[in-house]
């Protein structure tokens, strides 16, 4: 037990470190980031298929996130009224097969509304799991959630690592349906230990409402200005790399692998920094140092500079999105989960709308332009990092 509880109240003790709720909410994140990596290396294979062009594709990629817009807040206002759990658990039961009926959609508005399952749903049980994440912050009294968040960046490593490898050597079928299989697994393990959490007995009765009060979208736009970011090197960072800075194939793959080790390595190490120096000073360290990595980026004179800026603005953004999220789901006088639905929505709205964005500027200004820009985004995060201090409530109380 930790020694600095020794003076709390019993309610008030702090858990140890892996608790069976806590073990549960991880799998979950795991799941759900291993289906989303899962399907980006089915996407070449999806255009080829049904025969469309990019465009299309761009416009089913479209869908995928309008499906999560739409489903986001649903499930926030679902939370609110049955409890985290429960959506939780039926999120991810219509998630697991969801890969496998891509696989099999014969036509292009049959895939329109699978890629809108598909994103709603992993939005949905997005919000789900955050807000059983802040639920189980609670009730061990001690930070989780940027280990979390390390679990969905590990589950999305392993399924766009090996997802490449299977269907080559299985074919895409085997691959979609082992992928189901083991998503099911996944959630047989998690299910009994899925923490049961209360929902708000005001939610149960009234009629749920957006927010009017100003914070909660205030910690929605720090959300948001912390994964636009993400969202440009993930989508943009190895055709910068590979176009205006002249890296080969095998060279341009590293910005965003090095970004992803550094943002999953720190998302694990997350919960120990903010524990020990709470989750304001912890954001904005982590924002100034995801500015730095930016502007390295931005300004390199070669890829090897701007992969080290790449890694270095992963271990600053690794931290800044888990922070927004307990934030979000700690707002005073909110229901539950519908603060943490306006985070989530607005913040994963900045990784599938913006790179769009972005994709229609660099054509007219290069990428370097963008990403020596984007760091403006961070100093916006910094202005409004003292409502962080909501990511703490529920932990020292």
């Amino acid at each position: 037990m930790d020694q600095r509880t020794d003076t709390a109240p019993k309610a008030a003790v702090r858990q140890g470190y892996m608790s069976r709720n806590r073990l549960a909410v991880s799998l979950l994140f795991l799941m759900n980031g291993f289906v989303t990596g899962s399907w980006a290396p089915k996407i070449p294979e999806f255009k080829d298929r049904l025969g469309i062009g990019e465009s299309v594709l761009g416009l089913l990629i479209l869908v995928f996130g309008i499906g999560s817009l739409v489903l986001m807040p649903i499930a926030g206002g679902y939370i609110a009224r049955i409890g985290s759990q429960k959506v939780a658990k039926v999120t991810a039961v219509v998630l697991s097969p969801l890969l496998l009926v891509l696989t099999l959609v014969p036509n292009v508005w049959t895939a329109a509304i699978g890629m809108f399952l598909l994103g709603g749903f992993v939005g949905a049980m997005d919000v789900a799991m955050n807000a059983n994440a802040v639920e189980v912050e609670k009730s061990m009294r001690r930070a989780i959630m940027s280990s979390c968040h390390a679990y969905w960046s590990l589950g999305g490593l392993i399924g766009a690592g090996i997802g490449g490898f299977l269907m080559a050597r299985v074919g895409v079928l085997p691959h979609a349906i082992l992928v189901t299989c083991l998503c099911a697994a996944i959630l047989a393990a998690a299910w009994p230990m899925i923490l049961a959490d209360q929902p708000h007995p005001a939610a149960a009765k009234g009629e749920l409402k957006l927010p009017l009060t100003p914070l909660p979208w205030l910690v929605g736009l720090m959300a948001l200005f912390s994964m636009v970011p993400e969202g440009a090197v993930l989508d943009w960072g190895a055709l910068y790399l590979r176009n205006e800075l002249g890296a080969s194939v095998e060279l341009s793959g590293f910005g965003f692998a090095a970004f992803s080790a550094t943002m999953a390595a720190m998302r694990f190490a997350g919960d120990h920094v903010r524990d020990r120096f709470g989750a304001t000073t912890t954001l904005r360290v982590c924002t100034v140092t995801a500015l730095v990595g930016m502007v390295l980026a931005g300004l390199a004179p070669n890829a090897a500079f701007a992969v080290l800026g790449f890694a270095i603005a992963g271990i600053g953004i690794s931290n800044m999105v888990p922070i927004a999220f307990s934030a979000g789901g700690n707002m005073p006088g909110l229901q539950p989960g519908i603060g943490l639905a306006v985070a989530t929505t607005m913040g994963y709205s900045g990784m599938l709308f913006a790179p769009s964005l972005i994709g229609f500027i660099a054509e007219h200004s290069g990428f370097a332009v963008i990403f020596a820009s984007l760091p403006v985004l961070f100093v916006v995060v910094l202005l409004l990092s003292h409502h962080a201090i909501h990511a703490d409530q529920g932990r020292e109380h």
